[in-house]
């Protein structure tokens, strides 16, 4: 067999209680395998098939007894989001040098979609940690900033969170009112989002405020802002209908 095989094996070898906690082992095996020889079709279907598989036995033995009362109580599932951090589910697209699990789209989307069929709100939790938060740092942020401000996060250590959304506006970044204007070597941040899911409990948020008005859009900036600087409050939670 192939090392691509022998890699696969001794993870289906692991017994079941073992094996659905490990997709960070998974992902590390199937790299090192799929790194010695060609990618192979029937390879990354069994990664993501184990994958699918850990997921759904996680969502049936933790979130399904408890999602109802959850969404009852809004409740933020600390310990839910704990047990997916210990699965590697925070930063599955992150490369593992940066905190995460370092698996492809596809391995996130399938996540994604077991974490949802359970629980509707700790989906939205893991993909506003995973793509709203974690891949912008991943992406734009300098070496300092993803050491402080990723490597946390994509590990589930800490959380993260994406003001965007004002109480004047939805998803129209444009439109945005929150300012940021900078002051000697300190920028500061005027204004006010809402419905940022995350936010009660996060550790950090990345804000969008305009710091040019004249380019409009093009105007815009995005800041870490870490929980409890000086002028950084919390709202009320709002009574919605669902994903609480």
């Amino acid at each position: 067999p192939t090392s691509r095989s022998l890699a696969l094996m001794k993870l289906a070898q692991l017994p079941r209680r073992t094996a659905s906690r490990l997709p960070r082992a998974a992902a590390s095996l199937a790299r090192r395998a799929l790194s010695t020889q060609p990618a192979s079709d029937d390879v990354e279907e069994s990664v993501h098939d184990m994958l699918r598989q850990t997921c759904r036995d996680f969502v049936e033995a933790q979130i399904k007894p408890v999602a109802g009362e959850l969404d009852q109580t809004h409740r933020y599932p600390a310990e839910l989001v704990a047990q997916m951090a210990d699965l590697g589910l925070m930063g599955v697209m992150v490369p593992e040098e940066q905190g995460g699990t370092g698996m492809d789209c596809l391995a996130y989307a399938i996540a994604m979609e077991e974490i949802s069929a359970g629980c509707a709100s700790c989906g939205v939790i893991m993909s506003v940690n995973n793509s709203l938060y974690c891949d912008p740092v991943m992406r734009y942020g300098t070496a300092d900033q993803q050491e402080k401000w990723l490597k946390p996060y994509a590990s589930g250590q800490k959380l993260g969170c994406f003001g965007l959304s004002e109480p004047g506006n939805g998803s129209d970044a444009a439109a945005a009112s929150t300012t940021a204007t900078l002051d000697g070597d300190e920028w500061v941040l005027e204004g006010t989002k809402a419905w940022i899911t995350n936010a009660h409990d996060a550790d950090a948020a990345i804000v969008i405020a305009t710091t040019d008005k004249s380019l409009k859009h093009k105007g815009l900036s995005a800041f870490l802002v870490e929980a409890g600087t000086p002028g950084f409050s919390l709202g009320k939670k709002e009574d919605k209908l669902g994903i609480r």
